[in-house]
């Protein structure tokens, strides 16, 4: 399977472009569903075709499917949340307090991602398109079984053991088999890890970048690409969407034309050496699959659409003298903007307003880091023994 993720500040054309690649993979005769993430739902528009909560077919080999949040909270969530609930509330917990507490944080986004667990399980499909939020959620959705993981760890930190011990207690008051539903919060929190394992193989799946050629999209872009590489994942094209053409340049849009030169070869030089994929502007609104079918071939002309443009590993571990070294790819970055701490086999990193908790191999726990040194792109953090 593979799986193909688009994102982009919003109004980049994110969902037109996202859309264009499905219709190009369903014509190659690749079962092909997209799927919709953003709340915002405007698939069913560049689609031209009404979407539910479920898949739908809409062309030979090709389905849509938008994300209804609270068809899916339902469905994956709702007893989990209704767990939690009495399990602070039996704490003694504020009431009010304990429904803040049990809302898990990304539930919305953890429902998304329990859906392409479900289909990369099933083998569903050929190719999953998935037309995220913009950037910033969904930097949110793609961090989130890590999120979660500390969440649980910090906010709910029992053992099996505990609420077995408390869980008869607790069934006399609730009726909730405590420590079977431990269970099931325990596999949800499996498949969301399982899922982020998925996404980090550079074969199975891509992140494509939608940007204009503008100074705040670019600098949005160049920030996505950084986070995205901090958590591991391959991005292996960036699309510049709706390139006006420069035998314009005598006319109302002279301005604009030079700027839009001089920005495409600012993101072809910061974004070497990845593929740059240019598309045109049609001059009119794109919906319906006579006009993506245009975007498509504008996009990838000779290409496949499902192909892996590029792929280059952001993170690696190597043994050096003495103790070991952990390479990160983090591009865009001064020195002074990261801050990195340990604790065990656990790695922090802090960029500005975004944090990743990297988990490292157990063995790190013997570790303490010695230094750590940035020389753009590579982070690299050097490990020593610790002292008995």
């Amino acid at each position: 399977m593979r799986i193909i993720l688009f994102t982009g500040k919003g109004g980049t054309g994110k969902t037109t472009c996202a859309a264009a690649t499905a219709y190009q993979a369903a014509q190659e005769g690749k079962k092909t569903l997209i799927i919709s993430t953003d709340p915002a739902h405007s698939l069913s528009d560049a689609l031209d075709i009404k979407l539910g909560a479920e898949p739908t077919k809409i062309a030979p080999n090709l389905y849509a499917q938008e994300l209804d949040v609270y068809y899916s909270m339902r469905k994956y969530w709702g007893n989990i949340r209704n767990l939690m609930l009495q399990v602070f509330k039996w704490q003694g917990v504020d009431s009010i307090l304990a429904e803040e507490l049990s809302a898990i944080p990304g539930m919305e986004e953890g429902s998304a991602f329990l859906w392409i667990e479900k289909y990369y399980t099933e083998k569903a499909y050929d190719v999953i398109i998935i037309d995220s939020a913009p950037t910033g959620e969904t930097l949110t959705f793609l961090s989130l079984p890590q999120v979660t993981k500390w969440w649980t760890t910090k906010a709910f930190p029992f053992q099996k053991t505990a609420l077995k011990f408390v869980g008869g207690a607790v069934n006399l008051t609730t009726g909730i088999p405590l420590d079977k539903g431990f269970d099931e919060l325990e596999n949800l929190f499996d498949k969301l890890e399982r899922v982020q394992k998925i996404f980090s193989k550079p074969d199975i799946c891509s992140i494509r970048i939608i940007c204009n050629p503008e100074k705040m999209v670019i600098q949005e872009a160049k920030r996505a690409y950084t986070y995205l590489q901090l958590y591991g994942y391959n991005i292996d094209a960036v699309i510049v969407n709706r390139l006006l053409p420069q035998e314009e340049q005598g006319s109302f849009f002279a301005h604009y034309l030079k700027s839009q030169k001089a920005y495409l070869e600012e993101i072809e030089d910061i974004f070497a050496p990845l593929p740059i994929l240019k598309v045109p502007h049609l001059g009119e609104e794109v919906f319906g699959q006579k006009l993506l079918a245009k975007i498509s071939q504008a996009i990838y002309k000779d290409r496949n659409a499902t192909d892996v443009f590029y792929r280059e590993s952001p993170f690696e571990i190597e043994q050096i003298t003495g103790g070991y070294r952990v390479r990160l790819r983090l591009p865009f970055l001064e020195k002074d903007q990261i801050k990195i701490t340990q604790f065990g086999d656990e790695l922090v990193i802090d960029i500005q307003n975004k944090r990743r908790n990297l988990f490292l191999p157990k063995f790190f726990s013997f570790y303490q880091i010695k230094n750590y040194e940035y020389s753009e792109p590579w982070l690299r953090v050097n490990f020593v023994k610790k002292a008995v």
